[in-house]
Formats: structure tokens, sequence, C-alpha cells
């Protein structure tokens, strides 16, 4: 019996299960910080701290996965969204790990604004990232 679809790509597949752990992991981060902002509770910052660093390894094992894609991609199509996709995960790396440093200051400093801000532009970059990887690999698996 035949695979078809991703089935029949499991690295494809791999990688968009792996594109869904940076999203949820910074939105998670997303809203301990905003429990923190209305509680005042320091367990959610702390909290916030630890969903970023694994928000970023993820997102570190990703941005390795996007480039050594990119140097295999031939098609020029492909090798657009691939470069799309590196240079978003690239971007959501930098931002992920300044906004790691932003949280591990002391107490209402670590969030406030600039953390906030962070939390938020990484989110919707890792949100945006896994809507093109998974767009991507089922492109990629109808062939």
């Amino acid at each position: 019996m035949p695979l078809n679809g991703l089935a029949a790509r499991p690295l494809q597949t791999t990688r968009s299960i792996l594109l869904g752990f940076p999203a949820a992991l910074f939105l998670g981060g997303l809203v301990s910080d905003i429990a923190y902002l209305r509680t005042e509770v320091i367990q959610w910052t702390n909290f916030s701290s630890w969903l970023i660093a694994g928000a970023e390894v993820f997102t570190g094992v990703l941005l390795t996965w996007s480039l050594i894609s990119l140097i295999v991609q031939w098609r020029t199509s492909e090798r657009i969204t691939a470069l799309l996709l590196s240079g978003l995960l690239a971007v959501t790396f930098i931002l992920g790990f300044l906004n790691s440093l932003q949280h591990s200051r002391d107490g209402w400093s670590s969030v406030g604004t600039p953390g906030l801000v962070m939390s938020i532009l990484c989110t919707v970059l890792a949100l945006i990232a896994a809507w093109i990887g998974t767009a991507q690999a089922i492109r990629e698996g109808g062939r």
C-alpha cells in the first residue's frame, strides 16, 4: 500500500510537529507574563523564563534544521519558502534570546513593557513560522 501525503515524508512531518513546540512555549511564556502583570506573584515570571528557555532550545534545533534544508533545496519555490522559514526562525531565535535576558532580571523589571512586547513578538513570529513550515510540508507531501 503506497504512502501519500505527509506520511510519505517523515522528515517534513517531524519538522511540522517540532514547529509547534516553540509556538506553544512562547505562547505559554506570554500567558505567564500576563498572569504576572495581573497578580504580581513572582513565580509567574520564573515560569515564563523556563518556557522561553524551552522555546529557545526548539527554535535553535529548527533553525539548524531549516538552514540544512535550505542548502539541500534545489527547486526555486521550495528554496524561497525555506529561506523565508530560516529568516523567521533566525529573527525569532534572536528576539527570544533577548527576551530571555530581559526575563532574567529581578522582579517587576523582568516583565514590564519590554518583556511583554518581546513575548508578544516571539509568539507571533513562532506562530507564523509554524504556519509557513507546515504549509510547506503539506505542499511537499502532496507531490
